[in-house]
């Protein structure tokens, strides 16, 4: 039994970490501490003006833990991992996880390529970016091969010249052709500097140039050669219209304000690469409506770029943010260069942060119904489930599905939903091992042995970020009672409790009902809850055929036939077509195979014995179990 009063009294005066447990020992909220002794102690303190969420918060906690660390900086940055790992419920939550992409130009190859990046990593390659628009880097990376030339293959140059003919894009004229040593060295390294000076913002030569050709392509009546010189200078000045100056200085800055409305809250970004506005984007947070604008603020900052590539050298703020120094020594850290946290007051900079501000008004009013409708879809469908099903709160949830065709080697797949969105990152696919034929009950148990036996194997060995670590509030079944009491029966020999409901089809294969405690749940069919229970349904099938489909198509999945001597394409298909399945074909006698045409007593022979071998191993296997 955890006595809160008496823990309380071991906390030692250290920086570190807390995290509190409600009573299903689910992390409900994660803080850090120049103390943990006085931080901690103030929760349980009744005098304090903490605020309702937080009062209602402490009435849920049932234990708390602590881990020391040797600095402040050392909290910030475990507090930052532990909220995005647990999302714990009381925490000031950003909902979007976005990643930002960037144009990588290979400078340190013989023959330089311009590429898309998700990530700027640390290579002697140059970075430009993060741009907030994958689709604007695509069209970007396309007009500079088209102005200047630039390869787009993988050959490895100069190694690979002349091995292989030249692509479509040297008889197009959209490259030089460097694998063919069609171009020098210099020249091609004359062309990626032209390039990189379009990507630091040098539009004026090129637009000139592009102009020249177009009059002199006219002026000889040359009018398609016109045509596409007019359409790259538009292209060009697309771009550059984009890209507009801000400040002369040339530096690299982030402008952040917000906007808030009850327990919603819309952080604006304004995103300055060299000087150069190149993209804002805007992020919903979950608040407390009691939070302060430098509260907001500061969870935001951790939160965001704990996990984007890039870190600029300045964050311009509406508000001055709790932990300023911290959060600079650790943006410092990160970026390898130093980053101020500054409140503009005056002048340009405190016009940008003003207009982050409105835009950020502007999101929440256009978007507050949009959200309400998203939040619907998503975290109120789950408190549907919570109230059917008469559960606590469910974070996390887990479906499972097989595939298979007759004869085919079945398949597995795990898809994840958090806070009632797909989390694509933690989908698992399994390819069965000890299932011959198609077994859905057999294959779902070896899946589920699989999935817990590995949670429980890294929980054990204290990777707190493997791939399996984290287990499901509830584990939801394509199917109904089979299907659950297998997840049950493998839960149990694991000794885990983790609520088991199946999601049951009618006889049209369309979501029915919920499995659960030995009876099904009707649920209205025009509900938030049953939608998101077909969506569930719907993508642990589409993502267990389509790694099926992709094994096949590897020629990775073969027919159980295919391993008998004597049976080709023609045999197995007309023992497939006759028999229907192959618990027929195992079950059928020898004169029951040689009336198939494509049959002969050799063939018939070899197919019988195969499964009554096979079906002498399976029952030798069974009495050794036995035995045991």
């Amino acid at each position: 039994m955890f006595d809160i009063e008496e823990e309380l009294k071991k906390l030692p005066a250290r920086p570190g970490v807390y995290l509190m447990h409600d009573e299903n020992d689910r992390i409900i909220y994660v803080g850090k501490a120049i103390s943990l002794k006085n931080r901690v102690r103030q929760y349980f303190q009744a005098s304090r003006n903490r605020g309702a969420k937080i009062d209602q918060m402490v009435t849920h906690i049932s234990r708390f833990e602590y881990i020391v660390t040797d600095s402040e900086l050392e909290a910030l940055v475990l507090e930052c991992n532990l909220i995005k790992e647990h999302h714990p419920k009381y925490n000031t939550m950003l909902m979007d996880d976005k990643a930002y992409p960037f144009i990588k130009v290979t400078v340190e190859e013989d023959y330089p390529r311009i590429l898309l990046a998700r990530q700027m990593e640390k290579d002697k390659a140059k970075y430009f970016g993060p741009y907030t628009s994958v689709q604007a880097v695509r069209d970007t990376i396309e007009l500079i091969r088209k102005l200047y030339h630039i390869r787009n293959c993988n050959r490895n140059l100069p190694r690979d010249i002349g091995k292989e003919r030249p692509c479509l894009n040297y008889h197009i004229k959209q490259c030089y052709a460097p694998c063919q040593g069609f171009v020098s060295k210099e020249e091609y390294r004359a062309s990626i500097q032209e390039a990189l000076k379009f990507l630091n913002g040098s539009y004026d030569t090129i637009i000139k140039e592009l102009q020249g050709k177009m009059q002199a392509a006219a002026e000889q009546l040359e009018f398609e050669k016109a045509i596409e010189y007019r359409e790259l200078l538009n292209s060009v000045k697309q771009v550059a219209q984009k890209q507009k100056i801000t400040n002369s200085n040339g530096e690299d800055r982030d402008v952040l304000a917000f906007a808030s409305e009850g327990e919603d809250a819309i952080v604006q970004v304004f995103f300055i690469r060299n000087g150069r506005l190149i993209g804002r984007d805007h992020f919903y947070l979950r608040i407390r409506p009691e939070e302060t604008a430098g509260e907001i603020l500061g969870s935001f900052i951790k939160q965001f770029y704990a996990g984007t590539p890039f870190i600029p050298a300045e964050l311009m703020l509406q508000e001055a943010v709790e932990d300023e120094k911290v959060i600079e020594e650790w943006l410092t850290q990160k970026r390898g260069h130093k980053v101020k946290l500054i409140v503009p007051v005056k002048g340009q900079k405190e016009r940008l942060v003003e207009l982050a501000r409105k835009n950020a008004e502007m999101v929440l009013t256009k978007d507050k119904e949009r959200i309400k409708r998203e939040e619907g879809r998503t975290i109120g469908a789950v408190k549907e489930l919570e109230q059917l099903l008469g559960l606590g709160r469910i974070m996390r949830m887990e479906a499972f599905d097989i595939s298979n065709t007759n004869g085919f080697e079945s398949v597995g797949s795990m898809v994840v939903y958090e806070r009632g969105r797909p989390k694509r990152n933690d989908y698992r696919k399994f390819k069965i091992k000890s299932v011959q034929g198609p077994d859905d009950y057999a294959s779902m148990e070896e899946v589920l042995t699989r999935r817990f036996e590995h949670g429980l194997r890294e929980k054990k060995e204290g990777k707190e970020n493997g791939s399996f670590t984290a287990f499901p509030d509830l584990i939801m079944m394509d199917g109904g009672k089979g299907q659950v009491n297998v997840a049950e029966r493998v839960l149990d020999q694991l000794h885990l409790n983790i609520p088991v409901c199946g999601m049951v089809k009618d006889d049209f294969h369309r979501t029915r009902g919920l499995y659960y405690h030995n009876q099904e749940i009707p649920i209205d069919r025009n509900s938030e809850g049953f939608r998101l229970i077909t969506r569930i349904q719907d993508e642990a099938h589409r993502f267990a055929i389509e790694f099926h489909r992709s094994l096949r198509s590897k020629g990775q999945v073969h027919s159980v036939l295919d391993d008998i001597p004597g049976v080709g394409p023609a045999r197995r298909k007309d023992l497939m077509r006759h028999f229907q399945s192959l618990d027929a074909i195992r079950a059928a006698t020898m004169e029951e195979l040689k009336e198939l045409p494509t049959m002969n007593e050799k063939a018939a022979r070899e197919v019988y014995d195969f499964f009554k071998e096979k079906k002498g191993d399976k029952d030798g296997q069974c009495s050794n179990a036995e035995a045991d």
